[in-house]
């Protein structure tokens, strides 16, 4: 990273870490609904370590590394939150992540060196579907508090990926990927975080000049985003390497059917 990119993302994970401290006080009671919410969902037991989850592997990027790609996910869930971790996608969908881009090498991305992992909120469930019920649990307040993560992360992590590449050449800046669009759909769990990110994107030409580095995909559980990917080589190109050009094509399509363009 440059200089000033290094403090750019310095900036921003030190805000995030002030903004996951803010809502731990403010909210103390949200591992108790977070509790019953995995218990009418017939969840398995499991501890219930950290309720909102600040991604520690943010501290282990250098200023020597090379950002390539900025990942964002639903959010913590299971494995991510254990005190052991408190990193996102280091479950089985980050197993397969990881897998996927190591198996494609020609991508020249390492999914632990070169990628900013983010979420959509840091808010923890066992399953992302768990934060309505946490919402109706909560009442209002919790509601509010799911809708402000939501709107917050979208317009920081927009904000971290703009400025990042308004310091570099084009062909060099980062893209940014959302894995998992279900929820982004209309009446889904995080329909805030969507308006929220391209109302930044459409903010000015340079926002603008970025929204064309972001792109939509299925997500990495459950193996959803590689059987995507290879339903849409088959069905285009019968039979074809994976390319940086592929994942554009289908990126931007999944772009299209979420934000209409």
């Amino acid at each position: 990273m440059t200089d000033n990119q290094w403090k750019i993302f310095c900036d921003f994970k030190n805000d995030l870490k002030k903004m996951v401290t803010k809502w731990q006080e403010q909210f103390p009671n949200l591992k108790d609904l977070q509790k019953q919410a995995a218990i009418i969902a017939k969840t398995p037991d499991y501890p219930f370590e950290t309720p909102i989850v600040y991604n520690l592997a943010l501290e282990e990027i250098s200023k020597n590394d090379e950002i390539k790609l900025i990942v964002i996910g639903d959010n913590p869930g299971k494995d991510e939150q254990l005190a052991k971790n408190n990193k996102y996608l280091v479950g089985q969908a980050g197993k397969i992540a990881e897998g996927f881009f190591k198996r494609n090498e020609s991508l020249g991305i390492d999914f632990r060196k070169n990628v900013i992992i983010l979420n959509k909120t840091p808010i923890h469930s066992a399953k992302t579907s768990q934060l309505k019920t946490i919402a109706r649990l909560g009442g209002e307040k919790i509601s509010e508090f799911i809708k402000e993560s939501q709107i917050w992360m979208a317009k920081r992590t927009a904000q971290l990926h703009i400025e990042m590449n308004n310091q570099i050449l084009q062909e060099n800046q980062t893209e940014l990927w959302l894995v998992g669009y279900s929820e982004l759909k209309e009446k889904g769990l995080f329909l805030n975080y969507r308006d929220e990110l391209k109302k930044y994107y459409s903010a000015d030409d340079k926002s603008k000049s970025n929204w064309q580095k972001v792109f939509v995909f299925q997500h990495f559980s459950m193996n959803r985003f590689t059987i995507d990917l290879k339903n849409y080589i088959e069905k285009k190109f019968d039979n074809c390497k994976i390319d940086r050009e592929i994942l554009h094509e289908l990126g931007q399509i999944h772009r299209t059917e979420i934000f209409g363009d």
